[in-house]
């Protein structure tokens, strides 16, 4: 089996999904698709499954950031032909306005460790099932998800949708459930560069402690 992992920036990327992935025989390609120009390393027709991950980005920014655009066509593609999906955080935006949902600004920012409840159709799910009835994970994100209708709504916290299914095929989850031990560490130490964070007051050493505490139980929550 072979996957595609669309990343869109450095420190975003597949994270403890990679070796786990790797150990059950699955090959993973990455596709910077930031990059001008910048193709996937085999033709689509060559992959059984398509991931995309997170940015600093917003899905709204197709003005600053065309490929926006770009993914977003390419992910309504793929769900047409049947393409098994899993989208995180920005990649949960963008896969639920490629499938005929939209992406906005959330009512307040989720920045570090937030409880999520699993619904009924989420404890039944075979990727979000596992984490039910509630599980407390690690965030970084100012927009949400709305999925379109028919949409099987899998997981929420009291700002927004946090897991949901399209069909049998296509997930989308808002928490960072790839997020390795150092990529969390960078993104706390670097917040000021978001300006949502340096509003609502991020304190970088608790939220560091915090993540220190929890990350382990997360990332094997993760793989």
């Amino acid at each position: 089996m072979r996957a595609l992992a669309i990343v869109h920036q450095p420190d975003a990327g597949p994270g403890v999904f990679t070796e786990s992935m790797r150990d059950r025989g699955v090959e993973l390609d990455e596709w910077q698709l930031s990059e001008r120009g910048s193709a996937p390393p085999r033709e689509i027709a060559g992959y059984d499954a398509v991931l995309t991950f997170g940015g600093a980005m917003h899905a709204d920014q197709e003005d600053r950031h065309p490929w926006l655009r770009f993914e977003k066509d390419f992910l309504a593609a793929m769900i047409d032909d049947r393409m098994p999906i899993l989208a995180v955080c920005l990649g949960c935006q963008v896969l639920a306005e490629a499938a005929g949902g939209s992406a906005r600004r959330a009512s307040e920012p989720e920045i570090g460790w937030f409880d999520v409840e699993i619904t009924d159709d989420g404890a039944r799910d075979p990727v979000i099932g596992p984490l039910a009835p509630r599980f407390t994970g690690f965030q970084w994100h100012s927009y949400e998800a709305v999925p379109p209708e028919g949409a099987a709504l899998l997981a929420r916290s009291p700002i927004c949708t946090q897991a949901y299914r399209l069909g049998e095929r296509a997930w989308g989850i808002q928490f960072h459930a790839e997020v390795t031990a150092a990529d969390a560490a960078r993104w706390i130490a670097e917040y000021q560069t978001d300006e949502d964070a340096v509003r609502i007051g991020v304190d970088p050493e608790a939220l560091h402690a915090q993540t220190r505490e929890m990350i382990d139980h997360w990332n094997r929550l993760g793989r």
